[in-house]
């Protein structure tokens, strides 16, 4: 659905676009792991800002994959974010990991984007 507001002279301009929801085909998952994740508050280690560095993100995740390293719920969130094909690192593991371990993104950017097609 496409909402119109008025302007500033009477004109009518395009405003945000809205989308519906189709919840019937959401996929219910089991998640209760997650609040025992070591990385409860820090996502900022587990997702990159927009045009991060390649330096910055291999020390990114680094600390990431040190906060992993004694997580009790790691391969429940590995294989969550192989199975959900999730972005960011997860269980100790980088999407270029699980994207060379098998199991591909929905949409995939950069460098895989051009690998895959």
């Amino acid at each position: 659905m496409i909402r119109y507001r008025e302007g500033s002279c009477g004109t009518k301009r395009q405003g945000v676009r809205m989308n519906v929801v189709d919840f019937i085909r959401r996929e219910l998952t089991e998640d209760d792991w997650m609040a025992d994740g070591a990385c409860r508050g820090l996502s900022h280690l587990f997702f990159p800002t927009a045009a991060e560095r390649p330096q910055t993100r291999e020390r990114r995740e680094e600390a990431a994959r040190e906060v992993c390293a004694s997580c009790s719920v790691r391969l429940t969130c590995r294989d969550f974010a192989r199975e959900q094909r999730e972005y960011g690192f997860w269980g100790g593991e980088t999407e270029d990991e699980r994207h060379a371990a098998g199991y591909r993104l929905i949409a995939p950017i950069g460098v895989r984007a051009r690998q895959t097609s």
